[in-house]
């Protein structure tokens, strides 16, 4: 979009928040860089320049605004709706894959050279991943010297810095200011996250209802791992540095964010996974006005606009969890998944709460013999075989993955039908546009609005929905009164 200057100009002098995360507005006169909805006064267009992301207004010598803090911008839709090469590589440079493995890595997970990446991620986003990384360590580093007491030490060590000195630069090229300078900038205010936790907000784009997407998320907890406490969804993340509890509530504006993890370098990439979880960087007006176009969603999408897909932050775990689910109940299927919690997890402490389990890794549910799951036989030989896949690595779910190559790959396992396959889109692929047709709850829904009720006739119908047909299965399955549609009363 940040081609389309007539467009970007539009939106930046009638401060258009919908367009925050698209494309970001440097300033010729003064050198800074900010969100289209930035408060100041808009500058001429002749001194407006437009960027793809904030690394490239960066590296093009620019600094981030004060006022309105460009890195907090909700992120592009894009990175989640599409399904190409730079879109999954953006999936895993939000998750740290770069800060982890370098490029090299990243190149090894998409299955493409460094060069071929590098290549694609410029002349998209005008950076390469090793700028796009460096951006997100410099939001990073703010939040932590913003929000936390750290010794800037640490705070750069956190933040994935290789060495103090870098760090030092890096905040002072992207902010105009010193870390010590920035701490001393951020609102004092009362304290109110416990000792040891993070309190982060989390933007999105208006609108946002939290119904089906929370109530989603608590009534499918697994016990262990998974809570509803004090107005807030609560749950344990298997990290790569450590493990942490997450709390997640929502604020008419933001989500509020609690984070407590064992180790700090975790923390972009656990912003990211509950980001994702929650859908936060979804584009609503763009999903909604596709959908209202068809006058039996209408009043659906009138009545209570803003729904999210509900996903996960583990994707093998939502596999597995489905595969315990097929053709249960939803008390069901969190019994069997509480059950395994209880015998194969891993222990952790949660003094905030209720939480004491990681929820198993596929490695760790390999070495198990079989025959001790609690399960029908031919479930368990699906689930076995699942397991047997995931530890292998020839069936890859994470943020990079292929959705294509990984559906294929799913059906091709012994017991995994299209339901499952879908459901595993829709939720641990991120696919915005997974659709269930042989779901008993959707198809109940459509027959009540007078749609199609069997799975083909449902389908052609469906197509006017694309690309946004998991969000019109949110808005269909929410005409029933289950809990899943509600947020639970505490």
């Amino acid at each position: 979009m940040h081609t389309d200057t007539e467009r970007c100009v539009r939106a930046v002098q009638s401060k258009d928040a919908r367009f925050d995360g698209w494309f970001y507005t440097a300033v010729l006169t003064t050198r800074i860089y900010c969100r289209p909805s930035c408060p100041v006064v808009p500058p001429k267009p002749e001194n407006m320049r437009f960027y793809p992301s904030a690394a490239a207004a960066q590296q093009a010598g620019f600094r981030a605004c004060k006022r309105c803090r460009p890195d907090a911008s909700p992120g592009s839709p894009q990175w989640d709706e599409r399904a190409d090469l730079v879109a999954r590589a953006m999936r895993l440079i939000a998750d740290g894959i770069v800060d982890r493995e370098g490029v090299p890595g990243l190149a090894a997970r998409l299955g493409y050279s460094t060069r071929q990446i590098e290549r694609q991620l410029l002349a998209e986003l005008g950076a390469g991943p090793l700028a796009l990384a460096r951006a997100q360590r410099a939001q990073t580093a703010r939040l932590l010297v913003e929000t936390t007491a750290l010794p800037m030490a640490e705070v750069a060590f956190a933040a994935g810095f290789a060495s103090i000195r870098t760090f030092n630069e890096t905040v002072r090229e992207v902010f105009a200011l010193s870390p010590s300078e920035l701490r001393q900038r951020a609102r004092p205010g009362p304290r109110t996250a416990a000792p040891g936790t993070l309190a982060l907000r989390l933007p999105f784009r208006q609108p946002l209802n939290p119904d089906n997407l929370f109530g989603h998320l608590a009534a499918t907890a697994v016990p262990g791992v998974e809570e509803w406490r004090d107005g807030a969804y609560r749950r344990t993340l298997r990290l790569p540095y450590g493990h942490g509890i997450v709390a997640l509530a929502p604020r008419p504006d933001h989500i509020d964010c609690r984070l407590s993890l064992t180790d700090l370098r975790d923390l972009a990439g656990a912003i990211a996974r509950c980001r994702r979880m929650l859908d936060l960087d979804a584009d609503p007006e763009a999903v909604d006005a596709l959908l209202h176009e068809d006058p039996r969603l209408a009043p659906l999408v009138d009545k209570a606009p803003g729904r999210r897909v509900p996903r996960t932050v583990d994707a093998d775990e939502f596999a597995l969890r489905a595969v315990l689910g097929q053709q249960v109940s939803t008390a069901a299927a969190r019994t069997h998944a509480g059950r395994m919690v209880r015998a194969h997890g891993e222990r952790v402490d949660d003094p905030a709460g209720g939480l004491g389990h990681l929820f198993p890794s596929p490695d760790r549910l390999a070495a198990l013999d079989p025959e001790t799951l609690a399960m029908p036989r031919t479930r368990r030989a699906t689930l076995t075989g699942l397991v047997a896949a995931l530890g292998a690595g020839t069936l890859q779910l994470g943020v990079g993955s292929d959705r294509e190559e990984a559906r294929a790959r799913l059906a091709a396992l012994p017991g995994i039908g299209p339901w499952t396959v879908e459901c595993i889109a829709m939720r641990a692929l991120g696919d915005p546009d997974a659709f269930t047709p042989t779901d008993l709850g959707l198809r109940r829904a459509a027959a009540g609005l007078g749609l199609p009720a069997t799975p083909a006739a449902l389908v052609r119908h469906a197509a006017r929905w694309r690309p946004w047909r998991a969000y019109a299965v949110q808005y269909l399955w929410a005409t029933d009164d289950h809990p899943i549609n509600r947020l639970p009363a505490d």
